[in-house]
């Protein structure tokens, strides 16, 4: 039986001219700088790609992709879209020079970044003598001190690409680092970030990047994010080799079909369709690097997250400015749409001078509107602790009785239907989560809301009448979905009564007959389906075969309760609920002015219902009579 290859994604950090490309291809074959201007300056300006076969102790396959990043300061931009997808980090620091300024910022967006694996390689070997040798390895160890490279960690490899000096050394321990390297989980969603789009004569559109989770086939109709667009996956290489589907951290090249070159580019996404969106407001969790220049609320800073940047604004959760070496909640408002899940890591940096002042992870990637920044910040910080099932069940209970459909959660938390499935199924179980029709999910203290709401609504009115379902959800501000439920499961737990289309508190006596019952739920939803045209008392009695004095008791109770409106002094009567949705139309015109042709055209009515209808509306203040005119108030 073949076993399966498994692919880990290393990223080269470290000093202009300290000899990453090189030692790349000394190790591959493949010389990673492919750019003219690379090749005329003799240094790494953009991101350079290349590929190692091996094997691991256990015989199985490896494929270790290598993104070799530039060096040089003018370029730590490009070499942040390639940091932002690896799985580890060779740190090349030259035997010549040591540790340097862009040794120490690579290093410090590593671990921004959230990477924890890597080896630290001394290149150049062979110009330098023992003695100097081993003062760079005391100066490389002490500035390893207490990072992710420190002590058992990592190694500390010294080698040389002209003479081969350590190389086999260096490949056996990146075969050890790719079997330790942690694959994505698979219960995350397919995401691409794109580093390159070009065309490739033959075959039209050609993107590149990382696959950080899940996995695309060959034929996959894909979004392409920020915008939603539609593409195809028409052809597929991970290094030069076809393939039929790609796996998490993997390299891969996508031919896509539906797409002009134009319109893909370095920072956008693709995605499984209907599954994640680009954002641009995100709360996080950010740390401030030691000696950079803190951070004041409304400053301005640039963004980077796997292959995207751009500007953002910093809003400060709490008092005072954001000092440098501490962590600070933070809401930051993207200038530019970038797909982000929670636990993404990102880099800050100051936009003059250009300088990394720090970075953090995604705590929230769909924050609600118009929540106060109080509460907002005492659930961040319940997030910011709770394991996984905890904060799903956080992201549910903020929503209150207005629920959340898995759908929604899934683009919240970037997990798969299936895996919340799974991980929602505890919280199920133990009723601390309720399941309702439509794959929605309510807290059991929503529940208990909603419930005390509708029944107070109930037991308050004191309707021998009840009131109609629509009325009571309408009143109850809930969605159709969660009142359904909540309607279904009270009735059953015999907490009310439930007749037709009207509803009663438990043990209520509404002392009115079965048939009465009956009647007035025929009564109501005849003028609720109606609408504005509403039928007369007497087509209605006709069609219910109701004596007219019957209909005359009934229509009194109707009206008692509020449920029916009597309109002008020609026996028209509206259903509350039409005239509540005529009074948000109006509310649309307000400061306007109608005629009663304009009214007539807009409601669908005639004469003979439009002027006491606009009467009426006379009389609630919703308009005022000037003239022929009337003014929407």
């Amino acid at each position: 039986m073949t076993k399966a290859v498994k692919s880990v994604v290393i990223g080269t950090a470290g000093h202009i001219d300290h000899g990453k490309t090189t030692l790349v291809r000394a190790l591959t074959g493949v010389d990673t700088d492919r750019l003219p201007e690379e090749k005329r300056r003799g240094i790494t300006v953009d991101l350079g790609f290349a590929s190692l076969e091996a094997e691991a102790a256990d015989d199985s396959p490896l494929r270790i992709s290598f993104v070799d990043v530039p060096g040089h300061k003018l370029f730590i931009r490009n070499m942040l879209a390639g940091a932002g997808c690896i799985d580890g980090v060779l740190l090349v620091i030259s035997a010549e020079e040591g540790v340097k300024p862009q040794t120490e910022e690579h290093l410090a967006i590593c671990s921004l970044l959230g990477i924890r694996r890597g080896l630290t390689v001394i290149t150049k070997v062979d110009a330098v003598s023992p003695g100097r040798l081993e003062e760079v390895r005391s100066e490389i160890g002490a500035f390893l001190k207490g990072t992710f490279l420190d002590g058992d960690h990592a190694s500390i490899l010294p080698v040389s690409a002209q003479t081969g000096e350590g190389l086999d050394e260096l490949r056996r321990e990146l075969s050890a680092l790719a079997m330790k390297s942690t694959i994505n989980n698979p219960d995350h969603l397919p995401r691409l970030p794109l580093d390159r789009a070009f065309v490739m004569k033959g075959f039209g559109t050609v993107v590149t990047g990382t696959l950080l989770s899940g996995e695309f086939h060959v034929g996959e109709s894909l979004a392409l994010e920020p915008g939603g667009r539609t593409v195809r996956v028409r052809g597929m290489q991970t290094h030069n080799r076809a393939e039929d589907h790609a796996s998490s951290s993997s390299r891969v090249a996508l031919n896509l079909g539906g797409i002009e070159v134009s319109e893909a580019s370095r920072g956008h996404t693709l995605v499984a369709q209907k599954t994640l969106t680009a954002v641009t407001t995100i709360d996080v969790e950010a740390t401030l690097l030691p000696g950079s220049g803190g951070l004041k609320h409304r400053s301005r800073v640039h963004f980077h997250a796997f292959t995207s940047e751009t500007l953002a604004t910093i809003s400060l959760y709490g008092y005072g400015s954001a000092e440098p070496g501490t962590q600070r909640f933070m809401r930051l408002r993207l200038h530019k749409p970038v797909v982000l899940v929670p636990g993404d890591h990102f880099v800050l940096r100051q936009c003059s001078p250009a300088t990394t002042i720090g970075g953090g992870r995604v705590l929230d990637a769909q924050p609600l509107p118009n929540l106060r920044k109080g509460k907002c910040l005492t659930w961040l910080e319940a997030l910011n602790h709770a394991a996984l099932e905890e904060q799903l069940r956080l992201r549910v209970a903020r929503r209150g009785t207005a629920a959340l459909t898995m759908r929604m959660l899934m683009a919240e938390t970037g997990l798969t239907q299936e895996a919340l499935h799974r991980l929602t199924e505890p919280l199920v179980s133990s009723n601390r989560l309720l399941r309702i029709p439509e794959d929605m999910l309510l807290t059991d203290e929503a529940f208990v809301s909603a419930t005390e709401g509708v029944l107070s609504r109930l037991e308050t009115e004191t309707r021998s009448s009840g009131l109609s379902r629509s009325e009571l959800k309408d009143q109850a501000g809930l969605s159709k979905e969660v009142f359904d439920f909540l309607l279904e499961k009270l009735v059953r737990e015999r907490r009310l009564q439930l007749q037709d289309a009207l509803v009663y508190a438990s043990g209520s006596d509404p002392q009115i007959p079965g048939p009465d019952l009956k009647s007035l739920s025929a009564i109501t939803a005849a003028y609720e389906s109606a609408g504005l045209t509403a039928p007369s008392t007497s087509e209605v009695a006709t069609r219910l075969n109701l004596k007219d004095d019957d209909m005359r008791r009934l229509m009194t109770l109707l009206l008692r309760d509020k449920i029916l409106v009597k309109i002008g002094t020609d026996g028209l009567f509206l259903h509350q609920r039409a005239l509540e949705t005529l009074r948000g139309r109006m509310r649309e015109l307000r400061g306007q002015t109608l005629e009663v042709a304009s009214f007539k055209q807009m409601t669908g009515l005639s004469r003979k219902y439009a002027i006491p209808l606009l009467e009426y509306l006379d009389r609630q203040r919703v308009t005022r009579k000037n003239g022929d005119l009337r003014l929407v108030l």
